[in-house]
């Protein structure tokens, strides 16, 4: 069940703005409506949703899985950079309009490929300059399901090039629900999650990938790394990267770790990018069965 917050807040900003006078009067409502007191409630339908921080002051994501780097360099016949194992590599994306749960991803063109990037991400409050990993734990105040989409074909001309990744990178989805670390309860430990991440393509099972014990950055870290210099506002999304394990019978996050896998055990990569008429599923379920954060649902289409 949902229920209108307009009485509290118009916005999710809003709330980050004012954490600690608004998420209270959240918490009484959510409260209330678990208990099957609130007036006015109705059924969650996720497509009426959209990301449930429509547009952030920032959006960083993050390589924090080792296993992502490690196969996709060595499928390349490379090795990791000097310092990948101590400080994490991360990079901006667009924020000012990410996609609902299921919204399409649309490709410019038939013929360009398409990656899906499964992954966790934390929404912060305020977070001061140099802070430690364990003071920046203190400032994510929400945890969220995303697919970071990458277009390899473009994201590859533009390195070629030497140039930051830009074309390659559309817009980010989010799953519906936001959560509070303490829903996860025991899942939530030292900045990581420890639940398994679902991943289906074309409705075939793609992945599921255990999302705590090889994140080799916890989230602490990420954003300590992005305050070291800097502060940062509330409303910043810093996201995991794709979830990545290195026993490949769990799957993959992304079709990119997959060709790498195949590159490694077959001399070439087998599996297809995603095409428009394809579809994925990214879920999280929790120790009870229930959805964490319900589910991104997407089609790829076409660009109009």
């Amino acid at each position: 069940m949902a229920h209108y917050a307009s009485g509290i807040a118009t916005r999710l900003q809003q709330v980050l703005d004012d954490w600690n006078f608004l998420s209270p009067q959240l918490q009484d409502l959510y409260e209330a409506l678990n208990h099957g007191k609130a007036r006015h409630a109705f059924p969650f339908d996720p497509a009426m949703c959209m990301a449930p921080l429509p547009r952030a002051c920032q959006w960083v994501e993050a390589a924090a899985y080792l296993p992502y780097l490690e196969l996709t360099a060595r499928a390349r016949g490379a090795e990791l950079p000097e310092g990948s194992r101590q400080v994490p590599a991360m990079q901006h994306g667009a924020s000012d309009g990410f996609l609902g749960p299921c919204d399409d991803i649309e490709a410019p063109g038939e013929a360009t490929a398409v990656d899906l990037g499964a992954q966790l991400a934390v929404v912060t409050g305020d977070v001061a300059r140099g802070v430690s990993p364990e003071e920046a734990l203190e400032g994510v105040r929400l945890l969220m399901l995303a697919n970071a989409v990458t277009l390899p074909a473009v994201a590859d001309a533009e390195r070629a090039r030497s140039a930051a990744v830009l074309q390659g990178r559309p817009a980010t989805a989010f799953a519906p629900v936001a959560v509070t670390p303490d829903e996860l309860g025991a899942a939530w430990q030292g900045g990581r999650v420890h639940l398994t991440l679902q991943v289906q393509c074309n409705g075939k099972r793609f992945g599921l990938c255990e999302t705590g014990p090889e994140m080799h950055f916890h989230f602490g870290q990420l954003i300590a790394h992005l305050c070291r210099t800097r502060p940062v506002a509330a409303g910043t999304i810093v996201g995991s990267g794709p979830v990545a394990n290195a026993e490949s019978s769990r799957g993959h996050a992304c079709i990119a770790t997959r060709r790498a896998q195949e590159i490694l055990q077959h001399g070439a990569a087998k599996t297809e990018y995603l095409r428009p008429g394809d579809s994925i599923l990214i879920e999280m379920k929790g120790p009870d069965g229930q959805s964490m954060f319900g589910a991104i649902e997407q089609d790829v289409a076409p660009l109009q």
